[in-house]
């Protein structure tokens, strides 16, 4: 099992991380980014990471001698990586602020910015005044919200906030919120690749300010200095501006597909089926790999709880009791985030998701164990005890065969639960199905068409796996 880990591991760096070569006397180390911030940092139509910020960081890397791992996920893991030390650096259209600067060291700014306030492609509002009382989406961190967040008092607007760009977007662009605020470019490119809305302030940009290049205060001065170097050179020979120019001045079918790939689910499932497997299979090697660990995990949880020792009992229904209660993101954040700020132990992705689904559907399986075991008629362990038998004995030989076939088809039950619990793990930056879908989005603006196809290989996958416990529970009568 140990070995599967290492394996799924290993699939994980190939589909998710991307490395410059490595060169054992290059420094090495690693960066995170925001991976659906086009035009920055997006996935291209070859499910290649690609963006102003990505070309810009390879550049500098190969002048300045140095070898990189990038990890792109949500913005705020990516922060929050690099503010507990378990990444070297940021790359993610991270605004320089007073506030962040007591977080953060920045390099030279990289991109002059300002903040544009958005509307649904047919809104009728037309100033700031007409959003009193009515909902502004934001995302979650970014220099953006904390500008909309500082005009909710003066305009009288509600806020809700979200963790990536395009379920912000698209709240905006079906209804559920009046506008949201953006950087200047990444909406720009958003529109132009097909996003229905508007910009209201195009000519006056608010709260204009910088992105630059961040490490965690105190902490990794080589890679900074050599980020300024770097910068300085290829700003200075026009490489920069090239970079800017390749992707503010691309069209849609350069790095998203053409207007075929795009228009319709089948379009988009053909262009995009590699990824849609390969996420689809991260999925379904996580929860293979966490089932199995966790139905171990579960049934010692389920015997312990049975135990004839009243301390033992104990012990398994507060880890039970603390488990199922703790929401499953939570204790992703905690143990990936979390965990190593407090240790200092780096903690990959991939197995903080095995140990988060472990921990959280252990405990599940560890209930319905238990409750097997004391739903076998008593009057069987009388009979085993009368004949002798040591009330381990008589649990093992007895209780036990007879309360694991009472719960076979809940094992298979939780097996699509722990299947629909990984879409949640997209959070701390693992590439399964949802993730995947969430890139895609990024690129090609088709929120309905991606998230139905997504939603229709869950319910496939789903059924067939309902399908098979309807199967095994037939066969156990």
């Amino acid at each position: 099992m140990f070995k599967k880990c290492l394996l799924g591991l290993a699939t994980l760096v190939s589909s998710f991380a991307f490395v410059s070569t490595v060169n054992a006397a290059e420094p090495h180390y690693t960066i995170t980014t925001d991976a659906t911030y086009a035009p920055f940092t997006f996935q291209d139509k070859n499910s290649n990471y690609v963006g102003i910020e990505q070309d810009t960081m390879k550049v500098i890397a190969k002048r300045e001698n140095f070898t990189y791992t990038m990890r792109p996920m949500s913005y705020n893991s990516a922060a929050q990586l690099v503010s507990n030390g378990q990444a070297d650096g940021i790359i993610a259209g991270m605004s320089i602020t007073p506030e962040r600067k007591e977080v953060y060291d920045f390099s030279t700014p990289y991109y002059k910015t300002g903040v544009a306030w958005i509307v649904g492609k047919n809104s009728k509002i037309k100033s700031l005044s007409d959003l009193k009382g009515q909902t502004v989406a934001l995302k979650t961190g970014t220099a953006a919200s904390e500008y909309g967040k500082s005009l909710q008092t003066e305009y009288g607007f509600k806020v809700k906030y979200f963790n990536d760009t395009d379920t912000m977007y698209n709240d905006v662009v079906v209804g559920n919120s009046a506008a949201t605020f953006e950087d200047m470019p990444v909406i720009q490119y958003a529109i132009k690749n097909g996003m229905a809305l508007k910009v209201m302030n195009a000519n006056n940009p608010g709260n204009a300010g910088s992105y630059g290049f961040a490490v965690e205060k105190g902490k990794n001065k080589i890679l900074l200095a050599s980020f300024n170097r770097g910068f300085a050179a290829i700003k200075k020979d026009g490489t920069y501006d090239k970079i800017v120019a390749k992707y503010l001045g691309a069209s849609q079918a350069t790095f998203s597909g053409t207007k075929k790939d795009n228009s319709s689910i089948w379009g988009i499932m053909t262009s995009n089926r590699a990824a849609l497997l390969k996420g689809l299979w991260q999925t379904l090697e996580l929860t293979v790999i966490a089932i199995i660990l966790a139905s171990v995990w579960g049934v010692l949880l389920g015997i312990l709880g049975v135990s004839e020792y009243r301390w033992v009992r104990t012990i398994s229904t507060t880890i039970i009791y603390i488990f199922r209660g703790l929401p499953l993101m939570v204790l992703a954040f905690f143990i990936y985030i979390g965990l190593p700020g407090v240790t200092g132990v780096k903690i990959p992705a991939f197995t903080a998701g095995i140990i988060t689904l472990i921990l959280n559907e252990g405990a599940y399986t560890g209930a319905f164990v238990r409750g097997g075991f004391e739903a076998v008629n008593r009057g069987q362990m009388e009979a085993a005890r009368s004949l002798g038998l040591t009330y381990g004995s008589a649990m093992r030989r007895v209780i036990m065969p007879q309360g694991l076939r009472i719960m076979v088809p809940s094992f298979i039950n939780q097996f699509i639960i722990t299947l629909k619990d990984t879409s949640i793990l997209s959070a701390i930056g693992l590439l399964e199905l949802t993730q995947t879908g969430t890139l895609i989005v990024a690129r090609n603006s088709q929120g309905f068409r991606v998230w139905a196809i997504i939603a229709v290989i869950y319910l496939i996958v789903i059924t067939l796996l309902t399908w098979l416990s309807n199967w095994v529970e037939k066969k156990l009568k």
